[in-house]
């Protein structure tokens, strides 16, 4: 009888098991394989959520088959404890396992909401953007002028959310006043800035920022990143340039930085700057002289004064026969690197062509003939209320 019930356990446990073998097999095999979800989902962890709520989450959304299956597995591979909180981003198909490593891996938010500060020469906005999973493109959700007295609800909405991405932008050819002040209205910044930096020393780029950051230190990056851009280009410089140092070299890419929008003639423009200061003609460029009178505080707003063109003072160019004594911007790498390897030309005019670029010259002729062409077109514009 004893061996008929030791034998009748001994088949049940050896059932057992293989029964639990089936299931972890089968557990594995669910945890690895694709998963059932059909288009990318951006999936938040919120400050203080544990793998359950995660789980759960998952599972209503059609993420993944089991949400035990998929707690089990975190447990498995020790990585229950290791849960971020942000907003990832789950692509289709994602197996239970790659989506417990998206959730645990760490570093910055993939998908969610980001708010982008854009520090332009004319104004600076503010722009809140989610990221639509399924096209992997930020979508608009509110725009507005950083001046403005009334905050929109999605900014102050997303403002208080922990996992909400920040992003600051220099356009190229601000001014470092202009920078310092608007950093100033970003209020996830911390911190005093005790004196503006000097000017062309920021590099226009994004940077990204968290809540509570200096903005001194902001700055200071800004900077780091303006002298490694400005050394490299120096370095790559071409040869027999009038220009005795790198100072000499952001003065005049802050020049070419404010005299054309068009990134393609950045080097022709360069060509006609070097080819003067060969010749010892002088630049005769009006971004300098308002530099002048707004020492970079601000948009002149109107045109300039015969008086302010004949004015002597360091900045005129139009006066004096070299390079004024600062940059008169924050350059681009691109204006840094067209002022150190300028396009091979003959060009010492240039003059606006109508569509946003311009028309340059060699010759004084030639020079007129474009600046008759450029005259039409803006008699044609006035004429019409263009």
């Amino acid at each position: 009888m004893w061996r008929h019930i030791a034998s009748n356990f001994l088949t049940f446990f050896v059932l057992v098991v293989f029964l639990l073998g089936g299931v972890i097999l089968w557990g594995k095999s669910e945890y690895n394989s694709e998963g059932p979800l059909a288009e990318a989902i951006c999936v938040r962890v919120p400050s203080g959520s544990n793998m359950r709520r995660v789980s759960e989450n998952l599972e209503e959304r059609g993420a993944v088959s089991s949400g035990t299956v998929f707690r089990l597995g975190a447990d498995y591979t020790d990585k229950t404890g290791e849960l971020k909180f942000g907003s990832f981003l789950v692509p289709e198909g994602a197996s239970m396992s790659e989506i417990v490593d998206i959730v645990t891996r760490g570093g910055a938010s993939t998908c969610g909401t980001k708010v982008a500060y854009r520090i332009g020469v004319n104004r600076a906005q503010v722009q809140v953007r989610e990221l639509d999973p399924a096209t992997n493109a930020y979508v608009e959700r509110a725009k507005f002028d950083a001046t403005e007295a009334e905050i929109p609800a999605a900014y102050t909405k997303v403002r208080d959310q922990a996992d909400t991405r920040y992003s600051i932008t220099l356009v190229e050819g601000v001014t470092s006043w202009q920078v310092v002040e608007e950093l100033k209205s970003v209020d996830v910044l911390e911190g005093e800035v005790a004196e503006i930096p000097a000017e062309g020393s920021l590099a226009p780029d994004s940077y990204e920022v968290r809540v509570g950051d200096d903005r001194a230190a902001l700055l200071d990056k800004m900077q780091n990143a303006q002298s490694v851009i400005l050394a490299a280009e120096w370095e790559d410089r071409a040869e027999g340039l009038p220009l005795n140092s790198p100072e000499e070299a952001l003065i005049l890419a802050s020049i070419i930085e404010k005299e054309t929008g068009v990134s393609e003639e950045r080097p022709q423009v360069a060509s006609v700057f070097i080819n003067r200061l060969n010749t010892g003609m002088r630049l005769q460029t009006d971004p300098t002289v308002i530099y002048g009178i707004t020492k970079g505080q601000g948009v002149l707003g109107r045109g300039l004064r015969q008086s302010e063109l004949r004015g002597e003072t360091p900045y005129n160019t139009y006066v004096i026969p070299a390079l004024p004594p600062t940059p008169i911007a924050n350059p681009g790498a691109a204006s840094i690197r067209a002022a150190l390897n300028p396009a091979s030309t003959d060009y010492v005019f240039f003059v606006a062509d109508g569509t946003g670029g311009h028309a340059f010259a060699a010759t004084l002729d030639e020079h007129n003939r474009n600046v008759a062409n450029w005259r039409k077109i803006e008699a044609e514009r006035q004429k019409s209320g263009n």
